[in-house]
């Protein structure tokens, strides 16, 4: 069974063909400025990498792009549409209307399009994406894999936000969580390493990059989550400020003259890393300009890791107990510094860095980087949100 895996943005649309059976990647790229001047597709299969630079109108002709490519002579790798099984789509936020992989019906994207406001920068996008190939290929079966449904069994006082109960019901406003692909795998594939079934650990799973979530897995079930309504909530990521009272938005949009609109923009854009540092959201640029002395930028990474750490040590609370912690992602799998400084002084709780595994070169590998006298266990897991996508969607077809 073949499964085409699609991550569809605003202009951009990436994907990956898998062979379930195998899990193997047959064919992946990414199409970028869609229905933007200077349309480019870049297409990579056989060990070779192919670019096709053109006008690309709509999400429609990018995915008929995407087709030609895999099925194209020289740079395909299925002979027709036919050894398509089907269709896998990464979606961020299901609202309470879904709680697990759900295929495509014209009624369920008559709900996504109610519900696309809970994501307004993700959801839309999906949107197209699920559109454009049902046009494209109509026939096809299709999944939705949401980012959200990981964190689908998260107890209710866990979720819930103390605002009135009536409201919650009314407009279901209440934590939600993100990269739920992510942690899933990691856990799952923490658990494989290790031996043991996911039913029989508490793990702590850290996908840091430019967008960052802490989650506590319990017997393989999301218990917490630190991102909520909407992925800006948690730690100070590359551009988003994370925590912050809402009090202080008001005062900010008061003083800066910004509307509500313009203040999340401002904590979504304009904040984090970037907002603390005036360097960058690329924590590779922030490391280099705390090297040369840039108190702000080092200020940013201070917060960074100390946020990181409170998580943690409230998640081993919530958890009653932690055996494994996972980091993952751009700045969990590439980034040695953070993870010491994320961890240290947590050696009471028994939690040993072992510097010199820490310090490794990213070779796709999982590492375990905690001393042998660790009570608990630390790796390194790359993530694979492409391989949950496909799995979930054979699974369901």
């Amino acid at each position: 069974m073949k499964i085409l895996v699609i991550n569809a943005g605003s202009s951009s649309l990436k994907y990956q063909l898998i062979n379930i059976e195998t899990e193997e990647v047959l064919a992946k790229g990414n199409v970028e400025r869609i229905g933007i001047k200077g349309g480019c597709l870049t297409h990579k299969a056989l060990g070779k990498t192919f670019v096709i630079e053109k006008e690309i109108a709509d999400h429609t002709e990018a995915i008929q792009l995407v087709l030609n490519e895999l099925i194209d002579g020289e740079a395909g790798v299925i002979k027709s549409m036919d050894e398509i099984d089907a269709v896998g789509h990464r979606v961020v936020a299901s609202g309470e209307a879904f709680k697990k992989t759900t295929l495509v019906t014209d009624e369920v994207m008559k709900t996504m399009d109610e519900i696309a406001e809970l994501a307004p920068l993700h959801n839309p996008a999906a949107i197209k994406g699920v559109n454009a190939c049902r046009a494209v290929m109509p026939d096809k079966k299709m999944a939705l894999v949401f980012d959200t449904s990981f964190h689908a069994t998260m107890p209710d006082y866990a979720y819930m936000y103390a605002i009135d109960y009536n409201d919650y019901k009314t407009y279901q406003v209440r934590r939600y969580g993100a990269h739920g692909t992510s942690h899933k795998f990691v856990s799952q594939a923490a658990a494989e390493y290790l031996g043991k079934k996911p039913e029989q650990l508490k793990i702590i799973t850290c996908h840091l990059g430019n967008g960052s979530s802490i989650s506590a897995v319990d017997g393989g079930k999301c218990i917490d989550t630190s991102m909520g309504f909407t992925p800006l909530a948690g730690v100070p990521m590359g551009t988003r400020s994370g925590d912050i009272d809402a009090a202080a938005l008001e005062f900010l949009c008061t003083k800066k003259g910004m509307n509500i609109h313009e203040g999340l923009t401002y904590l979504n854009k304009k904040c984090g890393m970037l907002g603390v540092s005036g360097v960058s959201s690329d924590y590779r640029d922030l490391t280099a300009a705390a090297k040369e002395g840039n108190y702000r930028a080092q200020l940013a990474l201070n917060m960074f890791c100390y946020d990181c750490k409170k998580y943690i040590g409230s998640y081993m609370a919530a958890l009653g107990g932690l055996d494994v912690i996972v980091f993952t992602a751009g700045v969990g799998e590439n980034t040695p510094f953070v993870r010491h400084d994320v961890l240290a002084g947590l050696e009471a709780f028994g939690i040993e860095v072992d510097d010199e595994k820490n310090n490794f070169k990213n070779d796709g590998a999982i590492h375990e980087i905690s001393k042998d006298s660790s009570r608990v266990k630390v790796l390194v897991i790359p993530t694979n949100e492409e391989l949950v996508i496909a799995r979930e969607t054979a699974a369901l077809v």
